[in-house]
């Protein structure tokens, strides 16, 4: 059964998930050809290993923080930071604590 993800006017909730983060799962809330917005929901300790995708990305920290790899280089990244990287750059995310994240990719 396919995920249903927002349509073009759909509003989406964003709000921290707060207690209720432990209960939520990562997901794609919005899929087309050329974009693609995901909640990343990152338990305190997990990551999501260096990796690198074609297009452009930002990541927005909604609640928590994590360690955000680029390269070679680490800094933290707390709620209400976001970063931009240009398609091809190497990154990965540690949570320090329980994390939400939004995801937004340009897709080829």
């Amino acid at each position: 059964m396919a995920i249903p993800h927002a349509g073009s006017g759909d509003l989406v909730n964003l709000e921290p998930l707060g207690a209720e983060l432990a209960r939520h799962r990562t997901t794609a809330l919005v899929k087309t050809d050329r974009l693609e917005l995901v909640r990343v929901v990152l338990p305190a300790g997990k990551s999501l290993p260096p990796h690198q995708v074609p297009g452009d990305i930002t990541i927005q920290c909604i609640e928590g923080s994590v360690t955000l790899s680029v390269g070679e280089h680490t800094q933290r990244m707390q709620a209400g930071q976001l970063v931009y990287l240009a398609g091809g750059t190497p990154h990965g995310l540690l949570a320090l604590e329980d994390a939400s994240l939004l995801v937004t990719l340009v897709l080829h």
